[in-house]
Formats: C-alpha cells, structure tokens, sequence
C-alpha cells in the first residue's frame, strides 16, 4: 500500500517562518502612536509640576488678613474672607452662663498673649456650642483696634487632614487665630484624626503659639462607640487600641460640657430673643405657644428656641433686626 508523502521540516518551518513577520509587524508600534504617547506622558508630567508648584506656594498673603475677621479653610490652600458671620449675641445665650464665663476668659488670654488652652464643647445639639465660639470671638473684638484682632478660621471635618498646611501659613502671621471646628467627629476607619493629634500636642512643631483650636462635638471623645469596641476587639493589646482613640480628646485642655436645658431655661430663651427684636406678644400667649412648640419638636434648646421665634416673627411680619 503506498505510503502517503509526509511533510517535510523545511515545509513546515518555511510555513512557520512565513507567519511570524505577520505577527511580529502586528505589534510593533508605529512612529505616530510612539510620538502620542511621549506627548501624553509629558502633558501629565506638566500638570503635576505646576500642581506641586501651587502647592508650594502659600496663597494667603500676611496682608489677606487685614481684609476681615473671619475665614473659611479651603484644602487647596485658599482661606475665603467672611465679610458678616452669622451670629447671635452673646447676652442671648441663656442656660450656658458658666461654660460661657470659662470660654471668654480663656480666649481673653490668649488675645492678650497670655497661655491659653484648646477648647472641646460637647454635649447636647442645639445648646449654642457653635454660637457662643463665635460670640465670644465678636465680644473679644468688639473693644480691640484692627491690628489687634482676633481671627477666626472654620475648617470643615471633611478637611482635617489639610490642617497642618493651614497651621503652616498661620505660623508666620502677627494675628492671633482662632482655628474653629464645628461637629467634629471621627467614624469607621477614619484615620484623619492623627492630623489633629499631631497639631494638638506631641508634633515636632506642634501648634503654632499665635493658634488656638476650638471645636464643638456632640460626643465627649469625639469617636463613635462602635468605633471604640471595634478597637478593643480586634486589637491585640485592647487597653493601648482604645487609649490611642480616646487619647485624642485629652489633647483638648479645655472641656465644656453642655446639657438640656430646664422649661424655665428655654422660656428665658425665647423671651430674651423676642425683647431683643422687639417682638410683642402677651406673656401668657408667649409661654404657651412656646412651650407647644417645643413639645412638636420633642426636645427644648437654644436652637427650637431660635426655630419658634422665627415662625413667631413671621407670623407677625416682624423683620429679625435689633432694636
């Protein structure tokens, strides 16, 4: 039976030599996707010289600060003028005399150059943790010539990890700072509080001696329980997991603890509000109204206070301008 021709090797690499230039060519980069990429790669490399570059440069200028009293922080290294803060004087915070009396004395301290310490203010929502920050700050003005003034800077929780850049374009100022934290809180695996234990206490540089940092919180140690027991759990030596967390709000020298206030307390607060703005209304019509409105809110505090004298002015087309 004849045998079938097989195939050569020289067939079969001749074969094999003819496909590979094929596939060889296939991949080989052409000159004009080379020339793209190297154009690319240097368009990104520009734009991240100049980001560095920007960063770098410290954007508020000594003399930005003679233009107001107060500052919003941006991360990108920009502090925006507040030419009118939102605020209530400090005469109407009622129910808050004694943490009020230890926060004005302590930032009279430091306004004269005098030691002072970090304030933590926590405790109940709406009791005027942020207002009497910001009236104390007023009050402390009001007698005091331009070049004397206090400043206040706001930095908002979600940027506390850019704080020590704001402690850098602080540091070279003559002002004096007030650096103020509203809310301030940490949850889950948020690691950005280091960056305020660093500025706090135990940095190298630590905190700049015209820099004092105010923060209100509705938490003591400023950590979720939650976060808290996580920590003890998985950690190895669970006491060192914890005190690291709670650690945080010791570095606070100041504590000011605020609590709900009594019926008589939230009365005080409203009348104060409505004789303030002039707002005329039978006492007796006023207590009760009041004290219905707290009831739908289930809760009394500064800000229902505020929330009832609002829909009172309204009601009786009383503009809320000081008399």
């Amino acid at each position: 039976m004849p045998k079938k021709p097989s195939k050569s090797p020289a067939g079969k690499g001749q074969k094999t030599a003819a496909r590979k230039p094929a596939r060889v060519a296939a991949k080989r980069p052409t000159a004009a996707s080379v020339d793209l990429s190297q154009e690319r790669i240097i368009r990104a490399l520009e734009t991240i010289a100049t980001h560095l570059a920007a960063r770098g440069k410290p954007t508020a200028e000594p003399e930005s600060f003679r233009r107001a009293d107060a500052f919003v922080w941006h991360p990108d290294g920009r502090l925006a003028a507040v030419p009118r803060v939102s605020r209530v004087e400090l005469f109407l915070l009622k129910g808050v005399e004694r943490m009020r009396d230890i926060l004005m004395e302590n930032t009279e301290r430091f306004a004269n150059g005098l030691p002072a310490n970090n304030a933590l203010l926590w405790g109940a929502r709406g009791m005027g943790k942020s207002s009497l920050v910001k009236a104390a700050h007023a009050s402390i003005n009001a007698d005091r010539k331009a070049s004397d003034k206090l400043k206040l800077i706001e930095i908002h929780r979600e940027d506390i990890e850019s704080l020590p850049a704001l402690m850098e374009q602080l540091r070279a100022s003559s002002f004096r700072f007030i650096v103020f934290c509203d809310d301030l809180s940490f949850d889950g695996n948020d690691a950005s509080y280091k960056s305020l234990k660093a500025v706090l206490e135990g940095g190298i540089e630590g905190r700049p001696e015209n820099v004092i940092l105010y923060a209100t919180s509705n938490r003591r140690h400023l950590l979720a329980r939650e976060m808290i027991e996580n920590e003890r759990s998985t950690a190895i030596n669970p006491g060192e997991a914890v005190e690291e967390k709670v650690s945080l709000s010791d570095r606070f020298g100041l504590w000011l603890g605020f609590h709900r206030c009594s019926q008589d307390e939230y009365l005080a607060m409203v009348r104060g509000y409505c004789g303030h703005f002039g707002i005329k209304v039978e006492d007796e019509a006023l207590e009760r109204e009041a004290l219905e409105w707290s009831t739908t809110r289930g809760s009394r505090s500064g800000r229902v206070a505020w929330q009832f004298v609002q829909e009172l002015a309204g009601r009786l087309g009383v503009k809320l301008t000081a008399k």
